[in-house]
């Protein structure tokens, strides 16, 4: 919705105290005269329409400054501590969802209840407890986002153009973040605006164009990367969990060759269509279970957020024009719409040329969500053909995949390593995995991005034991101090 009057040129602008609940009967100071918690800071990035001469879109952030930085401490004397540290971006996928999700029902200083009076409250599990964090909501539509004229983006280079451009007005806002070493993470759908967005910032940095983002790497959740083995590998995991029957398999996985038909035809909008046609059929064959997690009938609950983030005390709050409209869509609506020749489209090679120049990248999934799960991206990985030395595709096949335990031995995860490249499977987790396994998310995410190890054990040295076992059913974690890639944890 567009924005009217002086409201929408408001600036960027600390978020001094939230509503509590959606009747403002309580706030949560965060930064006031009297109380400083946290520098937290709500706005927009005033980025140029390119449909509409002197017109703006409205990207819209919410940054939550790191819990190792002092809200008491000027910035000017705390500078050094504000520049080492990490800076995370946070991106929602849909297309259509709003990155506030991520924030208040997955990984942020805040969370939101399915109560009816949507009671906010400070959660223990928030990403910013060593990192800076910024959500965003991108591509215009989604979540606060706006644009005067009524624009969207149609592809992922009108996306990651606009978010560059919405990137260089963050740092000249906030300069003081300029010199962090920027991580950009999502899930689902921003599999495939995580890489874009990565690139366009390599080739701006490579061209000297604007201010140099300090990019060092990306992260994905359950990435919607190569939709059409996603949508094979949909079909036989709901099969292998008994919620398909194989006389059901034949008909659904001849859509998927009319799928596979139209995109080599170059057919993309109609591919998408086919490929929702196809989900469709599998969740209604399947008793629509949750295509999130196969375990539920029902997904995460909105309703409240909704209201929540809709209330005009909360708009307020966060520097947000009364009249916009905080949009929630899932592959639906107008920016599903515009960019329907965007969705079927695999982006696989992109991860591949982020490796090859170097950028740390993290793929995860929650063995549980049938939309975009761990066979969709094992497969992927393992498919990747831009290696530009050929014996790096075969040196990340034979790379030890090893089990990562919590104290008393049962798996946090899987994880597999090889030079810039990890991945890890996360059991008990659908599609939304910090919603799951919110403390292990964060383990993992800090284990990245400051190059901790994955404690743990590797099974295959315990399978060349004599009688297949070391001597303890579960193995032995062993910490290994001299960094990530001894044996014992990665």
């Amino acid at each position: 919705m567009a924005a009217t009057g002086k409201a929408q040129n408001a600036p960027a602008a600390i978020v001094d105290s939230i509503p509590a609940n959606i009747f403002n009967t309580l706030r949560i100071d965060l930064y006031t005269k009297d109380t400083k918690k946290a520098r937290s800071y709500a706005g927009y990035a005033h980025v140029d329409s390119k449909t509409s001469k002197g017109k703006k879109n409205h990207l819209f952030y919410w940054l939550f400054e790191s819990q190792t930085c002092s809200p008491n401490v000027a910035v000017h004397d705390q500078q050094d501590e504000i520049s080492k540290t990490p800076l995370l971006i946070w991106l929602n996928g849909g297309p259509g969802a709003s990155s506030l999700a991520g924030l208040f029902l997955e990984h942020g200083p805040l969370s939101i209840a399915a109560d009816g009076a949507g009671t906010i409250s400070v959660s223990p599990n928030s990403w910013n407890e060593e990192a800076h964090v910024v959500y965003w909501d991108q591509p215009i539509g989604s979540g606060y986002s706006y644009s005067d004229a009524g624009e969207y983006v149609k592809d992922e280079e009108a996306l990651s153009e606009m978010f560059w451009e919405a990137l260089q007005q963050f740092y000249g806002a906030h300069p003081e973040y300029a010199k962090c070493p920027l991580y950009i993470s999502g899930q689902s759908y921003a599999g495939k605006y995580v890489p874009a967005i990565a690139l366009k910032i390599h080739q701006k940095n490579g061209e000297k164009a604007g201010r140099r983002i300090e990019l060092k790497g990306i992260a994905v959740g359950n990435g919607w990367i190569k939709p059409e083995l996603s949508l094979r590998v949909m079909i036989d995991f709901c099969y292998a969990t008994g919620f398909l029957g194989i006389n059901q398999t034949k008909p659904l996985n001849d859509c998927l060759t009319k799928i596979e038909e139209a995109i080599k035809a170059g057919k993309m909008k109609e591919a998408s269509k086919l490929g929702d046609e196809l989900v469709a059929k599998i969740l209604k064959l399947g008793g629509n279970f949750d295509v999130y997690d196969v375990r539920r009938w029902d997904g995460l609950p909105f309703g409240a957020m909704r209201a929540y983030l809709n209330n005009k005390d909360v708009k307020k709050a966060l520097h947000v024009p009364a009249d916009v409209t905080w949009q929630f869509a899932d592959n639906e609506g107008p920016v599903a719409e515009n960019l329907a020749e965007d969705i079927m489209a695999d982006c696989s090679e992109q991860y591949a040329e982020l490796l090859e120049e170097g950028y740390k990248t993290l793929l995860y999934t929650g063995n549980f969500d049938t939309a975009c799960g761990y066979l969709a991206t094992e497969e992927m990985l393992a498919d990747l053909e831009k290696w530009s030395d050929p014996h790096e595709n075969e040196a990340w096949l034979n790379a030890p995949r090893l089990v990562w335990t919590q104290a008393q031995g049962d798996p946090k995860g899987f994880v597999r390593r090889h030079k810039n490249l990890t991945q890890v499977a996360l059991p008990d987790a659908g599609h939304v995995v910090p919603a799951y396994q919110p403390r292990i998310a964060r383990e993992m995410i800090y284990n990245w991005v400051f190059g901790r190890p994955f404690v743990g054990y590797d099974p295959q040295q315990q399978l060349k034991q004599p009688n297949g076992n070391s001597g303890s059913r579960k193995g032995e974690a062993r910490p290994v101090k001299a960094g990530p890639w001894r044996h014992g944890a990665v």
